[in-house]
C-alpha cells in the first residue's frame, strides 16, 4: 500500500493512531511516519515477527532506532532464501510519496530462528512491547502452536482476530481470561481498516498505549466493534 493512501484512509475512518507492522520487515515504516507528518495521525513503528515456532507477534516501539535494532537481529536470524516474484509477488520499499526505492530480495514470509521467548526478551530489552498476534487462529497463533499461553511468557496483552468478540474468544479459550485483549487491525488492503481498539490516553503515543494496556492511571482501552 502507498504511504499517503494509508494515512488518508486512516484519517477518513476516524483512526488517530496506527502501527506499521510488516512481516519480518521495517523498511517502509519511516515512509509512513513521514507521510503522516503534519496530520492528526500518529504512526507507531513496529514489525510482525515470525518466530521459529511459526508464531506471529506484534513488536511495537517508541522510536525507529529501537525498531532498527530489532531489524538487525531479524536480518541475522531469517533464512537467506530469495523471493520468487513470479509466485509470491513483489516486496517493494518505497518513499513517503509511494515512489519505488528498491526491492527486498530476501523472502520475508519465513520464520526467524528466534523462539517466542527470545523475541519477548529482545523486544522487552529494547523497551518495546510484544503482543502475540491473532492468538485464537490456528495459522500462526500462539495457542494452536504451544497449546496454551505459557505462564512464564511475560506479555502484557494478546491480540485476537478481527471477527470474534473478546467474550467468544474467552469462552473458546478460557486461558485468555487472565490477559488483556486487543483486536486485530491487520490491514492488507486499503479498505480493511477496522479501528476497533479505542484508547483513552493523555497523549497519542506509544508509551501511553503501554500504560493503557497496563491499566495505569485514568488510561483505558476497550474493543468497541467486531
Amino acid at each position: 500500500m502507498i504511504p499517503p493512501l494509508i494515512v488518508n484512509k486512516a484519517l477518513e475512518v476516524g483512526i488517530q493512531i496506527i502501527a506499521i507492522t510488516d512481516h519480518n520487515a521495517s523498511a517502509n515504516v519511516e515512509a509512513v511516519m513521514q507521510a503522516a507528518k503534519g496530520t492528526a495521525l500518529t504512526v507507531i513503528p513496529g514489525m510482525e515477527l515470525q518466530t521459529n515456532e511459526e508464531i506471529h507477534s506484534l513488536c511495537l516501539f517508541e522510536t525507529l532506532d529501537q525498531l532498527g535494532q530489532l531489524q538487525q537481529i531479524v536480518d541475522q536470524t531469517l533464512p537467506n532464501i530469495p523471493n520468487n516474484i513470479e509466485y509470491l509477488g513483489e516486496q517493494f520499499v518505497v518513499d513517503k510519496e509511494g515512489e519505488f526505492i528498491r526491492r527486498e530480495d530476501r523472502l520475508l514470509i519465513n520464520s526467524t530462528s528466534l523462539s517466542i521467548y527470545d523475541a519477548c526478551k529482545l523486544v522487552t530489552d529494547l523497551e518495546g512491547l510484544l503482543i502475540p498476534a491473532h492468538v485464537n487462529r490456528e495459522a500462526y497463533g500462539l495457542i494452536s502452536h504451544l497449546g496454551t499461553v505459557p505462564q512464564d511468557l511475560p506479555v502484557k496483552a494478546l491480540e485476537i482476530s478481527g471477527h470474534i468478540t473478546p467474550e467468544k474468544a474467552r469462552q473458546r479459550f478460557p486461558i485468555l481470561t487472565n490477559y488483556h485483549l486487543i483486536q486485530s487491525g491487520d490491514v492488507h488492503f486499503i479498505d480493511d481498516f477496522l479501528g476497533s481498539n479505542h484508547f483513552l490516553l493523555d497523549y497519542p503515543n506509544f508509551n501511553e498505549i503501554k500504560l493503557a494496556l497496563s491499566e495505569c492511571g485514568n488510561r483505558l482501552h476497550e474493543i468497541t466493534s467486531v
